[in-house]
């Protein structure tokens, strides 16, 4: 037996501290644990705090895990702190051996070591508690003291007068926890402590597993008879809320995970502390019991008799839950054995019943441990029963749950058709996960010749159906692998209309995907393959090779086909095929764009009233887009938001132009200075988003994050970088947003790594020179521009040369669009604009090459005329804050005060603290300081500054473009300087203010 003289501990074999505090944050039991301080009057020792007197004892139950022992570790550091002792004792699980009193013999040890002189008084006057301190209770002790036996009631009152003793020192909270455990006379003590009340402040909290107590368990009746002594509190401590169990993820993993892993911990988890921990320590998040986990939860199995763990594995086989019905057919004992197996499982908390006849397990987690525990040749046999049930008719089930049956239990055909039934089941009801998972099933079951010969499926219609619930489901890479896996494994004399289905397939796939395939050369292939006859198939042939041209910009062919593919789909009576050609008709340029705008409006409606799903989010998402093209932010955030909308009413939330729609919303939030509505968009909380869409939003959070100043984003780096290669949107939102957050540190050299990785991602993506080059450019020389004032001369004269670079990738992508004639919109123009100025401002600040000031300005001007056309609030308030320093620096005085004040309002609205810092000192706005300390002289906010570059070696023209006053000006406070520190000169001048402390 161990030395019970250890001292007492209360958190997981966490010794009590001599000193309250713990390093974790209490999460989600902040309410609890103030009603617990409340109810034993740990801060209100009268109750006149609140008005009701303390109780004297509280029963404080909970499942395994939820967080007891944490919740008492939080209540005793506030009973530290308020100056109450608190001595914990615990009850062990030692089956029929129980030591009677184990919890007040460590208790007892814990006040002897802490509190000899007063223990020893107690029990010379109270012999009897001796009998409970730890080393008499070794054999050894017990050989050595061969006292009479210890009267209960003589023992029961000598620990009173214990604890009433203990209470004139100092106030006592006694902790009894895991009293599930408790011996028979520690239970009976309890009784008596909570029947007496003591003389002094003495509180007890007993704490036990609720989910332990089976109906005949003795502490069911004990707590019963408990609760109904005046004075006797009890809490039920409840499963963690997801938004805890969310923040405790994040407590216990600093690094961001991605939100379906976090997802799937909440939902695992169900409100568990301890799963919650063992989950996220486990190297797989998303499959199996971390193998510690599974043994504790195991374990309650080991009290079932045979028979019910026989029921128990059974019914595991089904999943969390299982009919009566089912399992009465699978479970292999007769009526009578299987309702006594219930009965013990349902009263040792394994199963509870539910309603509408069904069994489900407390856990999931417990579930997924006893499946996990099976034999393999068990399981097989156990699913194989199952299947016969479910395919007979003898109980009832769904397609979904007989394919896996099937699957495990081998037998192909039932699975592969089951699978398909599954996956048409799935789509109905709006789960495109869920049916993509079950066509990959059924394809993978048909991955072998031989089974393909045995079970004959139509493989064209089977894989065009899984890459489109895949699309749907947000996944279409993968849509395009298992295509390309297809085609490439069809034998040559497969049927050719099958080919050419999965040939379609796949032209449609590669348009929604970022790929540099070419959807022609799918459909031109599917064209020797399908016959030229008035077919669904050669409709939905000509309709998909409309939108390929479409696509490379072809309008007359893609009008020339989709006229063809509407006239077949419309005497063929295809109404979604029909809908969708009319969106790719609407969607090509015309003559008058209303006319394209009119076209998607009627094709909105059409697509609406047919009921076709992606026509209708295709057309809402298009005619957002042409808004959006012409700045008319508005309607094209509400055409956006009724396309996210319905993508999720169908189930689809992550299917392309329904997310895109949600993702554009949320961008133009950011542009028309929404940036909490933006965050809103892009917070992906309680979702399961794949990883591309996940990431997409995470770059409108950067770039919202990186207005404010928010530098925390930085550690998102890492997590999104390996996605920049799957979706050209994510380094052209990322890389601008993460140039913005290493200016604000003045880390130039990441800022140019950070374009040059933008630049080479999307040369590999897209090309070379890519239209958000110019944004890129401009942003980055931007950046560069605010540091050049500070930087050497041998520094900006490298940092000249990279922005020189920079600016000529650039300028090269305005000179190829010029070739090609293509239309730049607002946006366009505005960031063009912005670079000349961007490049005028770092020559201007470097002293390189410097420009003529009113070039400079006229620059600016433009940049802002641009970015008000275009209706960016957050660019608008840059250009203002840009130009208006410029102006400034060159004596127009009264417009620079007009326009930072403009852009001061502006950032103070979206909470833009690095703008407001690059505003300080611009318009009349400097702030003041009061003089350094150790000097006799006293120097002006604007004498301090100057002084300091004075002694950083700045001439005075450098001095003057960094703080946007003139040279003259400059000279004018130096003098005044030099004055009043009795200077003859600048060197001097800089020695003082280093020997004084002015710098």
């Amino acid at each position: 037996m161990s030395d019970l003289s250890v001292p007492p501990v209360i958190m997981g074999g966490v010794p009590l501290p001599e000193s309250p505090g713990d390093a974790r944050t209490l999460i989600g039991r902040q309410s609890e644990l103030d009603e617990l301080v409340s109810l034993l009057g740990v801060r209100t020792p009268d109750g006149s705090g609140s008005g009701v007197p303390p109780s004297r004892a509280l029963l404080l139950a909970g499942d395994a895990g939820v967080g007891k022992t944490r919740l008492l570790t939080e209540l005793r550091d506030v009973a530290f702190t308020e100056g109450w002792q608190v001595v914990a004792g615990h009850c062990l699980d030692f089956g029929d051996s129980a030591l009677p009193y184990l919890p007040f013999s460590e208790v007892m040890g814990r006040l002897t070591t802490d509190f000899p002189e007063v223990i020893e008084s107690i029990t010379g006057e109270r012999p009897v508690l001796r009998a409970l301190q730890p080393g008499r209770r070794t054999m050894q002790g017990a050989e050595q003291d061969a006292s009479a036996v210890v009267g209960r009631v003589d023992l029961f009152d000598a620990v009173l007068a214990l604890f009433e003793s203990m209470a004139k020192v100092a106030p006592l909270l006694l902790v009894i926890e895991d009293v599930h455990w408790a011996d028979t006379s520690t239970r009976d003590l309890l009784s008596f402590l909570f029947s007496r009340p003591c003389e002094g402040r003495v509180a007890i909290i007993a704490s036990y597993r609720s989910d332990d107590l089976h109906r005949r368990h003795p502490l069911r009746r004990a707590t019963a008879e408990w609760s109904r002594i005046p004075g006797i509190a009890r809490m039920q401590l409840d499963p963690l809320p997801p938004r805890a169990v969310r923040s405790l993820v994040k407590q216990l993993h600093p690094q961001p995970l991605r939100e379906s892993a976090v997802a799937g911990i909440v939902a695992r988890a169900e409100g568990n502390a301890l799963f919650v921990e063992e989950l996220v320590g486990a190297a797989w998040m998303s499959r199996g019991v971390p193998d510690d986990l599974a043994e504790l939860l195991l374990v309650r199995l080991d009290r079932l008799s045979e028979t019910a763990q026989q029921v128990v594995r059974t019914a595991s086989v089904s999943g969390r839950r299982v009919s009566h019905g089912l399992l009465s057919e699978v479970a292999g004992v007769d009526d009578g054995e299987l309702d006594s197996a219930l009965r013990e499982a349902v009263e040792l908390n394994v199963l509870v019943p539910t309603s509408n006849d069904y069994y489900r397990f407390r856990h999931a987690l417990l579930a997924e441990a006893v499946y996990d525990d099976l034999l393999p040749g068990e399981r097989v046999r156990m699913h194989a029963a199952y299947v016969d049930a479910l395919a007979s008719g003898r109980a009832n089930g769904t397609a979904a749950e007989l394919a896996r049956h099937a699957r495990v239990a081998r037998n192909l055909p039932i699975a592969v058709d089951a699978s398909i039934r599954a996956g048409d089941e799935a789509m109905a009801v709006g789960g495109p996960d869920e049916a993509a998972d079950h066509y990959q099933t059924a394809l993978e079951l048909l991955s072998e010749p031989a089974a393909r010969s045995e079970v004959p499926v139509d493989i064209g219609l089977l894989g065009s159906r899984a890459a489109h619930a895949l699309i749907a489901s947000g996944r279409a890479m993968r849509a395009i692998s298992v295509l390309r896996e297809l085609l490439d494994g069809l034998a040559d004399d497969w049927p050719v209309e099958q080919r050419g289905r999965l040939l379609i397939a796949m032209a449609n796939a590669v348009m929604v995907d970022e790929n540099r395939l070419d959807p022609l050369e799918f459909t031109n292939a599917a064209f020797d393959l399908i016959p030229d006859e008035p077919t669904p198939l050669r409709a939905l042939l000509l309709s998909v090779h409309a939108r390929a041209h479409a696509f490379h910009d072809n309008v007359e062919q893609a009008r020339e086909y989709g006229a063809e593919a509407l006239t077949l789909a419309e005497t063929q009576d295809l109404p979604r095929i029909a809908t969708d050609v009319l969106t790719t008709l609407a969607s090509l340029g015309a003559k008058d764009p209303e006319d394209v705008r009119s076209g998607l409006e009627e094709a909105v409606r059409r697509s609406t009233e047919a009921g076709v799903h992606n026509a209708e989010l295709r057309s809402r998402y298009l005619l957002g887009r042409w808004y959006q093209d012409r700045a008319k932010f508005g309607p094209a955030a509400e055409s956006f938001a009724m396309s996210a909308q319905r993508a999720v009413e169908i189930g689809q939330p992550w299917a392309p132009f329904g997310f895109d729609s949600r993702l554009l919303q949320a961008q133009i939030a950011t542009i028309t200075g929404d940036f909490d509505e933006a965050l809103r968009l892009a917070d992906v909380s309680g979702q399961a988003p794949p990883a591309v869409a996940e990431t997409l939003l995470a770059g409108i959070v950067i770039t919202v994050k990186a207005a404010r100043g928010d530098q925390s984003v930085l550690a998102l780096a890492p997590q999104v970088r390996p996605h920049w290669h799957k979706e050209g949107l994510i380094p052209i939102t990322i890389g601008p947003a993460l140039i913005e957050l290493y200016s604000q540190v003045g880390d130039i050299d990441e800022v140019l790594a950070e374009h040059d990785r933008v630049v080479e991602a999307m040369t590999v993506m897209w090309r070379e020179f890519f239209h958000a080059r110019v944004r890129l450019g401009a942003v980055t020389i931007g950046a560069l521009a605010g540091a050049a004032s500070t930087l050497g001369t041998a520094e900006r004269d490298r940092i000249a040369e990279q922005a020189g670079r920079v600016l000529e990738g650039a300028r090269r992508t305005l000179a190829l669009q010029a070739e090609e004639a293509t239309h730049w919109g607002p946006e366009g123009m505005a960031w063009a604009a912005r670079l000349s100025a961007e490049h005028l401002r770092f020559r201007w600040l470097a002293g390189v090459d410097s420009p003529e000031e009113p070039a400079l300005i006229d620059a600016w001007r433009n940049a802002l005329s641009r970015f008000v056309d275009y209706g960016h609030t957050w660019e608008i308030a840059r250009s203002q804050a840009r130009l208006a320093a410029v102006l400034q620096a060159t004596g127009d005085q009264a417009e620079a005060r007009a326009l930072a004040d403009q852009a001061r309002e502006t950032a103070r609205r979206l909470g833009a603290e690095p703008l407001l810092a690059e505003l300080r000192g611009v318009g009349g706005a400097t702030a003041r300081r009061g003089p350094q300390s150790g000097s006799s002289q006293t120097l002006t906010a604007r004498e301090s500054e100057i002084l300091k570059l004075v002694a950083e070696g700045r001439s005075n023209g450098e001095i003057g473009k960094q703080l946007f006053i003139s040279t003259k000006t400059v000279s004018v406070h130096v003098s005044n300087i030099l004055a009043k520190l009795g200077a003859s000169g600048r060197t001097e001048a800089a020695a003082i203010a280093r020997r004084t402390g002015l710098v």
